[in-house]
């Protein structure tokens, strides 16, 4: 979930139309939008590492309060006029979820590594198709349930320990998954109301309301965070990347190569983020993998772009209908005409 935030923003602007206006812009959208899924990938290990210092509440609650103020302040005009009483009730559903997503998620991560926290994570893609039959009556497709499938048979193999025929889901593993489940409502939330609201504002409404219930949880359940002055700049390092990086660059980056891109190939590109994990927690976590969660790995992957697929097809499907209830409309006003 990058921690997620550029997942965020995908669902955001999954309303809008994609501006291929020429080649060169679409290419460079894609490879802007490939350096994005690394910066997310990036951000397991920076998470992982900075959970040293930071609880995990804590950890959360100082990047979601670095997020609202560097957002205040670019987007000080924007949100000013925008954010309403009206926005009250969708900042504290899209706050409230993304806080247990994210809760769960960063707690899963001190039992497992970032490579497995990012696959497992992953599974939101799968699950966002039911989680918007429930709540806005949206029934998946059945290549979605086939993608659901695949993702749970997946999962099963992360699962399974290695020379035994045993399923074994850690603390971490369920956390994670959790985390999975969650933050799929919170997509659906979030581009239902997206739609009706302008997103920088429900965005920051969403980062304020989780940014409280962090510093709160962190202030009630955890200890301060365990500073050591010999590895200030590490920590300062981790920080800066994770709140100006992840959050605020990769963020601005997506929405401007989402102008050029289609959601679903913007999807596809995206998922990559957890490739880029793998790829980082094997160089600089040292994090090794199993035969088996591989082919766990792969098959969630493998699932991701089903799901991805499903919605392009989902897509195009629209367009038809619409092709032709706009030709029918031009047949009938044509024939009007000559009577």
């Amino acid at each position: 979930m990058q921690e997620n935030e550029g997942s965020d923003m995908s669902e955001i602007n999954s309303a809008v139309q994609p501006r291929q206006n020429n080649r060169i812009n679409v290419n460079f959208a894609r490879i802007m939008l490939l350096l994005c899924a690394a910066i997310w990938g990036g951000s397991y290990v920076s998470s992982k590492y900075a959970l040293e210092v930071f609880p995990p509440q804590w950890l959360m609650g100082v990047r979601m309060l670095g997020a609202c103020i560097i957002m205040g302040a670019v987007f000080f005009k924007t949100i000013r006029k925008n954010f309403t009483k009206k926005l009250i009730i969708p900042s504290l559903l899209t706050g409230v979820t993304y806080y247990a997503s994210l809760v769960t998620q960063t707690e899963g991560l001190r039992w497992i590594d970032p490579g497995r926290s990012a696959f497992l994570t992953a599974a939101y893609c799968v699950i966002a198709p039911f989680s918007a039959w429930m709540i806005i009556r949206k029934k998946p497709t059945l290549l979605g349930i086939i993608a659901a499938l695949t993702c749970v048979v997946g999962v099963g193999f992360v699962a399974l320990k290695p020379g035994l025929l045993v399923l074994t889901l850690s603390h971490g593993d369920v956390l994670t998954l959790i985390c999975a489940a969650v933050f799929a409502f919170n997509l659906t939330y979030l581009a239902y109301y997206s739609r009706q609201y302008n997103p920088v504002a429900l965005t920051f409404g969403q980062f304020s309301v989780s940014g409280v219930l962090f510093l709160c949880g962190a202030a009630i359940s955890e200890p301060l965070p365990n500073f050591n002055a010999e590895d200030n700049w590490i920590t300062f390092t981790n920080m800066f990347y994770l709140i100006v990086i992840v959050t605020v660059v990769a963020q601005i980056i997506q929405n401007y190569t989402l102008i050029y891109l289609s959601t679903a190939n913007a999807s596809v590109i995206m998922c990559t983020e957890c490739l880029f994990t793998l790829l980082f927690s094997s160089i600089l976590y040292n994090e090794r993998v199993t035969s088996v969660a591989f082919i766990g790995f792969a098959l969630i992957f493998a699932a991701i772009l089903l799901a991805s697929l499903a919605e392009h097809i989902e897509l195009i499907k629209i367009k038809n209908k619409q092709k032709i209830s706009e030709t029918e409309s031009k047949v009938a006003s044509a024939a009007a005409s000559t009577i």
